[in-house]
């Protein structure tokens, strides 16, 4: 999946908001008569919320060769041009924020609240890149920016958290990541699920497949840590890429992706985790 797809993704994923069947029969099974149910009040109130600010991109200055190469993956595809602009058509923002290209000397990325911007590291899609060129995949350049979309749309998750003091339960860290499948995965405008972006997601889990690789043995520190495991990221990612469409998305349990255990559960756990989403931001999308 090239950049340009970002906006037309995150576009569809609004403007189905609150109006898919499962949804409606989450609402429809835990309202009662007599009262509004909360996507139809989130609908009600959307015109409340003022547009007062955009997302910017900017390319910072890279010195390093992993971080040239970064910017070169990055800039290349116009991919920050496009991930704000898909922002700025959807969301009604509280105020400016920026969308930053950094050299971080080390693959990253994360939500600044202090400076309101999220920043990509260069040195993240230069690890990725090498990552799937390793492992043998025929486009690792594509499938690296893949991996950098899945990583802005956790941030952006974060993001919105914070402007909009959205209520979450559990940990946020697994609540963007969330986020980022709940708009990668949004259907198009006939219902269906392109299957560019089931692959954006899959190339998303395998990032976190190669950050598994590389930590080797996991002790103390990870368990006690506020990300789910890496390993464990990867099979939420690839189980909500499943459950939004399991016959098309079959291969992911029949190529060995994700266990059929785990495959059971998933239409349900998408279903209301798509609802859920949908419902917290129905009042700040345009």
């Amino acid at each position: 999946m090239t950049a340009r797809r970002a906006a037309p993704i995150v576009m569809a994923a609004f403007l189905i908001a609150g109006c898919g069947g499962s949804a409606g029969d989450t609402a429809g099974s835990s309202t009662q008569s007599g009262t509004t149910a909360p996507a139809a009040k989130a609908e009600a109130d959307a015109d409340d919320v003022p547009d007062e600010g955009d997302m910017t991109a900017v390319y910072e200055d890279a010195t390093t060769p992993e971080a040239q190469n970064g910017r070169h993956l990055m800039e290349s595809a116009e991919l920050l041009e496009n991930l704000a602009a898909s922002v700025n058509d959807t969301f009604n923002l509280p105020g400016d924020f920026q969308l930053l290209g950094q050299q971080c000397d080390q693959p990253n990325a994360f939500y600044d609240p202090n400076e309101q911007a999220i920043v990509l590291c260069y040195e993240d899609a230069d690890f990725a890149e090498a990552v799937f060129a390793k492992n043998g995949d025929p486009d690792p350049v594509d499938s690296a920016l893949n991996a950098e979309i899945g990583s802005f749309y956790h941030e952006l998750g974060h993001m919105l958290i914070d402007i909009y003091d959205l209520p979450i339960t559990g940990r946020e860290e697994d609540v963007a990541d969330q986020l980022a499948a709940f708009v990668m995965l949004a259907p198009d405008d006939d219902g269906t699920i392109d299957p560019e972006s089931v692959k954006v997601v899959r190339d998303f889990a395998g990032e976190f497949r190669a950050f598994a690789d590389e930590e080797g043995e996991v002790g103390e520190e990870q368990f006690a840590g506020g990300h789910s495991l890496n390993q464990t990221r990867m099979y939420n990612l690839l189980c909500w890429a499943y459950g939004a469409d399991p016959d098309a998305n079959a291969a992911i349990v029949s190529d060995g992706e994700l266990p059929p255990e785990r495959a059971e559960l998933c239409e349900d756990e998408y279903s209301k985790m798509d609802y859920g989403w949908a419902t917290l931001l129905a009042p700040y999308v345009k």
